[in-house]
């Protein structure tokens, strides 16, 4: 793109995460109607088992990719095989090569091999750029070069889930759909500033900020946490440039949102050293336990009755009133550092203020 991209007819979004979230659902809600299991793999990426393997699958795709253009206007491509590595690489060619149509079904051995000798290696699922090239050295290039490698072979250079993967190119199901996403070791939240910070104040609120969402889905997944992870940096750029983390230790368990906060701020106005523009904080629960099945005793202190029910009226308020409708007062309120969104698109689907309207006379 030319970088005078308004005569390109270039158009200029900011990243509108509320949005994203409700169109992905919309997708997956409709792909329901057509699947016996569903697993969600990411924000754009669904695996689905079809209700019936029977039939012209083609078509089938067909009226699945028609049935998301008509309920969500989103545009999909469809790739079906035999296992979850042979249904990735279909949908690849789907959006690449024009005579499919945005469908591929790998029914014939032909067709499996057709497409694995022009697929190079590093385009497979789970290989990457540090496992291609390896196995370049080892003359292996291309999906079909990697499907006909001798297994025991590629187990002494590398893991087992590429001797898995060698079985998924030939047909043989290694990854099996998972409905339910297993619950997450290690939650994260992390942000750049909208514009660098010089002082203590601004770095203080956006750690609140964060250590407020990492609460949340501590809460979502029915979990509490021990210790947790602090970073504070400039930018790598910056010739004078800073990074700096800490762990703590929390005194009990919890996924109080208060208490959470409380020990974050402690630990960046620690990592905080003036002279700096600061870019970027996060903070990470990185010793998380199931909270069903934690164990306390008599000596322990432990998370009040009290907070467990605080903490679910700030959820289901938020949950009914969107996000941010209730707050910690350490947030702050003005969050000059807050990332900035000029060019954010409406959340039409989200928000009942930003509903396009019309104005009759």
């Amino acid at each position: 793109m030319s970088v005078h991209g308004r005569q390109k007819y270039a158009a200029v979004f900011s990243s509108n995460y509320p949005l994203y979230g409700d169109l992905s659902n919309r997708v997956v809600q409709t792909l329901r109607h057509y699947a016996a299991e569903v697993e969600v793999y990411s924000i754009d990426e669904v695996f689905v088992r079809p209700v019936s393997v029977f039939g012209d699958l083609k078509s089938y795709g067909q009226q699945m990719r028609d049935a998301v253009w008509k309920q969500v206007r989103i545009p999909v491509g469809v790739g079906m095989a035999s296992t979850k590595t042979l249904a990735k690489l279909a949908n690849k060619a789907a959006k690449k090569i024009p005579a499919l149509e945005y469908v591929c079904v790998l029914e014939r051995e032909d067709q499996r091999e057709w497409l694995l000798r022009k697929i190079p290696v590093r385009d497979i699922w789970g290989i990457g750029s540090r496992f291609s090239a390896r196995l370049n050295l080892m003359g292996i290039y291309t999906g079909w070069d990697l499907a006909n490698a001798n297994t025991k072979n590629l187990r002494r250079h590398f893991n087992v889930n590429l001797e898995r993967t060698v079985e998924e190119l030939n047909g043989v199901r290694c990854f099996e759909l998972e409905e339910m996403p297993p619950t997450k070791k290690q939650i994260y939240c992390t942000r750049s500033f909208g514009e660098k910070a010089t002082e203590l104040e601004p770095i203080l609120q956006a750690t609140s900020l964060y250590a407020s969402r990492a609460a949340e889905k501590l809460r979502r997944q029915n979990h509490f946490v021990k210790t947790l992870h602090v970073f504070l940096q400039t930018s790598p750029f910056d010739k004078n440039n800073y990074a700096k983390s800490a762990t703590i230790q929390l005194p009990y368990p919890t996924d109080d949102t208060r208490v959470i906060i409380q020990y974050a701020r402690h630990a960046v106005a620690k990592l905080y050293r003036e002279g700096y523009a600061f870019l970027k904080s996060g903070v990470g629960l990185i010793d998380i336990a199931d909270k069903q099945f934690f164990q306390t005793d008599l000596f322990c202190e432990r998370q009040s009755t009290q907070t467990d029910l605080l903490m679910q009226t700030l959820d289901k308020v938020n949950h009914r009133f969107g996000k941010g409708t209730l707050y910690t007062a350490a947030e702050g309120i003005q969050k000059k550092w807050a990332m900035q969104q000029s060019f954010r698109s409406s959340s039409y689907t989200t928000s009942w203020s930003e509903l396009p309207s019309i104005n009759c006379k």
